[in-house]
This record gives C-alpha cells, sequence and structure tokens, in this order.
C-alpha cells in the first residue's frame, strides 16, 4: 500500500513539474514584446540577437524565478501552518504574517536606503522579523492551556491582525513621497517587485535551505497533525517541533513576501489541492504542494502581464479572485 502511494504521488509530482515546465516557456515566450518559441530556444542556447537577450535575461528569468521561488515557499509554509495548528484555513496571508513582514520591509525601506549592498539581503530578515512577531501576537491570542491553539481563534485573530497590519502599512506610506507610496500600494495589492538576478540570489538560500529541512521533519509533521495528547504519547516534543516548524513557516512566508509583495491565498490552495492529490502524509504531498504554489502564482503573474491594460494586473489580485470563493467554499465545507 505503501508503494502504491509514493508512486502515485511521484507520478502526481512528475506530471505537476512538466506543467510547470510548460508554463514557464509559455511565459517566457509571452509579454508585451513575444519571443516564438523557435527564437526562446535560439536566445537560451546563446544565440539571440541583443534585443532578445535583454529581454530575456535582464527582465523575464529574473522574474519568473522570484515567481515560482516565492509560490512553493508560500506553498510549503501554508503546508506546515495548517499541520501545526490542526486548521485547514491556515494560510501565512490569511494569519496576517505577510501583513506584519511587509511592515517591517516598509519600516526598513524607510529607515535605510535601497542602494546599499546589504539591502537586498537584509530585506527578508527584516520581513521574517515582523511575521515573526505577527504570528507570536496571534498564537498568544489563540492558545488555550488545555486545548491548544483554537483553530477558529487562530484564524479571526489572524485576520484582525492582517487588516491591523495593512492599516499600519497605509498610514506609514501616507508618509512617504509619491515614489514610495507607490511601492507600498504595490506590495499591498501584490505586485512582484523583486525582479532582478540580486533578488534571485537573496532568496535562493532561504528556500533552498528550508523547504529540505521541512520534508526531513514529514513523519513529524504527520503526527503533529494528530490531536496534542496523541503526538505527546507517541513521542513527539510537540511544543519544540510545533516552534521550530513555526519558525520555519514564518520564514519562508516572509522570505517570499520580501520580493513579491503581498500574495495571500497560495498557502491555503496549494497544499489542499496536493493533499487531494496525494493524500495527506507530508513526505508525499509537500514537494507536489510547492510545485502546484510555483505554477499558481507563475500563472497569475503571466496573466496578470497579459491583460490588455496600460499596466499589469499584480498578481496579488490574479490569486485573490480565484482563493477568495475557495476560501469560503473551505469554510462552508470545514
Amino acid at each position: 500500500m505503501n508503494g502504491h502511494l509514493k508512486r502515485k504521488a511521484g507520478f502526481i509530482l512528475a506530471v505537476s513539474f512538466i506543467l510547470l515546465c510548460f508554463l514557464f516557456i509559455l511565459s517566457a515566450a509571452l509579454g508585451k514584446a513575444s519571443l516564438p518559441p523557435a527564437r526562446l530556444l535560439e536566445t537560451l542556447l546563446g544565440n539571440g540577437t541583443p534585443r532578445e537577450e535583454l529581454i530575456l535575461y535582464s527582465f523575464r528569468l529574473p522574474r519568473m524565478l522570484i515567481t515560482m521561488l516565492a509560490g512553493a515557499a508560500l506553498a510549503v509554509s501554508g503546508a506546515i501552518l495548517q499541520s501545526i495548528s490542526r486548521n485547514p484555513l491556515a494560510d501565512s496571508g490569511i494569519l496576517g504574517i505577510n501583513a506584519g513582514a511587509g511592515l517591517m520591509v516598509a519600516v526598513y525601506a524607510m529607515v535605510f536606503t535601497p542602494q546599499s549592498s546589504t539591502f537586498l539581503y537584509m530585506v527578508p530578515l527584516f520581513a521574517f522579523i515582523g511575521g515573526m512577531t505577527t504570528a507570536g501576537i496571534i498564537s498568544a491570542i489563540s492558545y488555550h492551556k488545555t486545548e491548544g491553539l483554537d483553530p477558529m481563534r487562530l484564524v479571526l485573530a489572524g485576520v484582525g491582525m492582517a487588516m491591523a497590519m495593512s492599516g499600519s502599512m497605509l498610514i506609514l506610506a501616507s508618509q512617504f513621497d509619491s515614489r514610495e507610496y507607490e511601492f507600498i500600494a504595490g506590495w499591498l495589492a501584490g505586485s512582484i517587485w523583486g525582479n532582478d538576478w540580486n533578488f534571485v540570489m537573496a532568496l535562493i538560500p532561504w528556500v533552498g535551505i528550508l523547504i529540505p529541512f521541512v520534508l526531513w521533519k514529514s513523519n513529524v509533521l504527520n503526527l503533529l497533525n494528530l490531536n496534542e495528547g496523541t503526538s505527546a504519547g507517541l513521542g513527539v516534543k510537540v511544543g519544540k517541533e510545533r516552534m521550530l516548524l513555526l519558525f520555519v513557516a514564518v520564514a519562508l512566508a516572509s522570505a517570499a513576501v520580501s520580493v513579491s509583495g503581498g500574495i495571500v491565498f497560495i498557502g491555503l490552495m496549494a497544499p489542499h489541492i496536493a493533499r487531494s492529490l496525494t493524500g495527506p502524509r507530508h513526505q508525499h504531498f509537500v514537494p507536489v504542494a510547492a510545485v502546484i504554489g510555483a505554477v499558481l502564482l507563475l500563472a497569475a503573474d503571466t496573466a496578470g502581464r497579459l491583460m490588455p491594460f496600460t499596466t499589469s494586473v499584480p498578481a496579488g489580485i490574479i490569486v485573490t479572485l480565484i482563493g477568495a470563493p475557495y476560501f469560503m467554499y473551505l469554510m462552508v465545507k470545514k
């Protein structure tokens, strides 16, 4: 039985990855200046014109990689949060973690100059401080001495914190000049603003280290998904493991939104889709969720770029148009 589930999960992961590759080619080829597949291949092989190389390597590829890394990070973060809180509605955006991270990014951008050499690498760290502070507050509000985290209270506290943090960002933005205000408004809308190779290099260490760590902790997550007494009876140090995994979930979400803007619902939808395809074991569905998260955010960003408007529609708005009805469906169902 386990072998069958493992083969099924591997097949679904392979299909998801093929879908991501197809979408990657489509996204690289389409835009205001199109690159037909034949010319795209030639450019990738180093035989493109200077204009084609500029379009692909300076504009499209870094933005697409940022989008995929952020989507994967948000999806895995959502999977962790849903498991450690035993709440199917948990998501870093819904719980206010993204907004807390964004508020700290705004504060950092206001105090420190964006032109400094360390700015790109410090942004995810400051986002993590904001996200972790928010997570600590909502956990304290939602914790019950005998029952642990109350799932419904967690969502309500998270929604309240998200609104409070977003409001604080707007108040802070009112003190900025027009260019800085435009950045805050774009971040709140979920615009992919980190779109060059430096941002890719700043995000890769967070995703490349933390997602494999989550896969290594898959069995612990399987046990934490049970009730607290059962998990402790099976030898899991519930408090320690939950805090460690919360730390990882916040780090992934904060690093992602520090360069991708206030994206909500990826961490809600991707784990649910993956779990429905592969089953509840984390070693099976977490890798699939990561790929689906990358697919969802890349598809949203590509669709936003191709809209027939003078400016592109932020990916966060596209995701929200899909995610909000899905969230309401899950609330009714669960």
